[in-house]
């Protein structure tokens, strides 16, 4: 799941061989593929929400295509869209101006804008592990070195004192992600003010990852009260201007087709980021950004109401998941994430995750991510996304606990081969 894209071709560019394949696509492929063949599958591998765009989003799209806003664009992006995202981070202080905002056609795209103009060869950036696998490889692409530091389902999913204490004079950059993929851990405002000082100690920039930053389990989100967005690392005194945030409107707004997503940069890297735009993508279609405008003016209501089945889907999970032996989880308090450890079930089997999972796909079709699909540090967990009905989530979790409590039908033969072991017998 985590090899290297293979050459081929000798004329192809070494650079190319840095990139990694997503973990999640690579499953939905094959679920896909299964379901095709008439199988019940049920699939909790890709971190899609299941809700329908909301009407009102999708309406202000058609209004555009309508009005003949099909045209070329600002590759920075449109400037009413760019002020409300502007708006949305900077709050009633105006901290953010919209020229620090790049629209991009979904976050990815900003996430490497953000990388290729901060990371030279040879830089190490820290990144999280478990993690977004697509950091390591970006940052590989650039030329640069991923520091892996560990990341536990409780607790701030931020690089601890150690690992700051070990920095090397090439630590250019460090990229965090909360609420945090894959584990669902959101950071605390204490956590980003100790994270904030390491930073400003060694003259580090901040990549903070922040697309889940609106599917926080708050406990009561009929309360308008409730906090909207997680907290921000670019919100400590003194850390904007060493802040990039990646952000987009495909998780919280059920807009992963749209492919829409932004950077806040601080104001030099923006005109960096903004020429890149220009020579890679040109301009985000003006009826998509008109449809995220409408996002983020029709108030909170749809995103609460997301918040709320999710974390009543999440509720549901952790109980049902505490009734499987062996089997411990961590709660998660933001996402649409569970991340159970499985240690127990693989002494029993004598299964890698991989394995484990591959054969819970095979055998009683339901589609789970191993850990290692986010890092080594991933090895005795799977990753659920709990992006289906309720209903059927139970039915998903009473699969995963039958497969864990079954051992393989024939023994696992093992060779070991570049730190995982790997099975002989095939997979699905």
């Amino acid at each position: 799941m985590h090899s290297n894209v293979e050459l081929p071709d000798a004329r192809l560019a070494e650079r190319v061989g840095a990139l990694r394949d997503e973990g999640a696509f690579e499953v939905a492929r094959r679920t896909r593929t299964l379901s095709a063949s008439g199988r019940d599958v049920i699939s909790l591998a890709i971190g899609e929400p299941d809700f329908p765009t909301p009407v009102e989003i999708v309406e202000a799209a058609v209004r555009a295509l309508r009005d003949g806003e099909t045209r070329y664009g600002p590759p920075e992006g449109l400037a009413e869209l760019r002020d409300a995202i502007a708006q949305s981070h900077g709050g009633a202080s105006r901290s953010v101006h919209a020229s620090q905002v790049i629209v991009t056609p979904g976050a990815k795209p900003a996430l490497a804008y953000a990388i290729l103009c901060l990371v030279a060869p040879g830089d190490e950036v820290l990144v999280p592990d478990p993690g977004f696998p697509i950091y390591g490889s970006l940052v590989r692409f650039a030329g640069g070195v991923p520091v892996p530091y560990l990341v536990r389902p409780h607790g701030d999913p931020l690089p601890d004192d150690l690992t700051f204490a070990r920095l090397s004079p090439r630590t250019r950059v460090v990229i965090v992600n909360s609420p945090h993929n894959p584990t669902g851990a959101v950071a605390s405002i204490t956590g980003l003010a100790r994270l904030a000082a390491a930073v400003e100690r060694h003259d580090l920039t901040v990549i903070s990852d922040e697309v889940y930053a609106r599917l926080l389990h708050a406990p009561d989100d009929s309360n308008a009260a409730a906090p909207l967005r997680a907290p921000s690392i670019r919100a400590v005194p003194g850390l904007a201007s060493r802040t990039v945030v990646i952000d987009g409107f495909s998780k919280a707004f059920a807009m992963t087709g749209w492919r829409l997503g932004y950077g806040v940069f601080p104001r030099p890297l923006a005109r960096a980021a903004g020429l890149l735009a220009t020579n890679v993508h040109s301009c985000v279609p003006a009826f998509v950004q008109r449809a995220g405008l409408a996002a983020l003016e029709s108030g909170d209501a749809a995103v609460r109401a997301h918040r709320a089945e999710l974390r009543r889907r999440r509720d549901a999970a952790l109980q049902a998941l505490s009734g499987i032996p062996g089997l411990s989880c961590a709660e998660p308090l933001g996402a649409f994430y569970a991340f159970p450890e499985v240690r127990s079930a693989l002494r029993t089997t004598q299964e890698t995750t991989e394995e484990l999972c591959d054969r819970l796909l095979r055998d009683q079709g339901v589609a789970v991510l191993p850990g290692t699909a986010f890092g080594a540090n991933g090895t005795e967990f799977v990753r659920l996304a709990l992006t289906v009905p309720s209903v059927r989530l139970l039915e998903a979790i009473e699969r995963l606990g039958t497969g864990l409590a079954q051992a393989p039908p024939t023994p696992v033969a093992r060779r070991t081969g570049r730190g995982r072991s790997v099975s002989s017998g095939g997979a699905a």
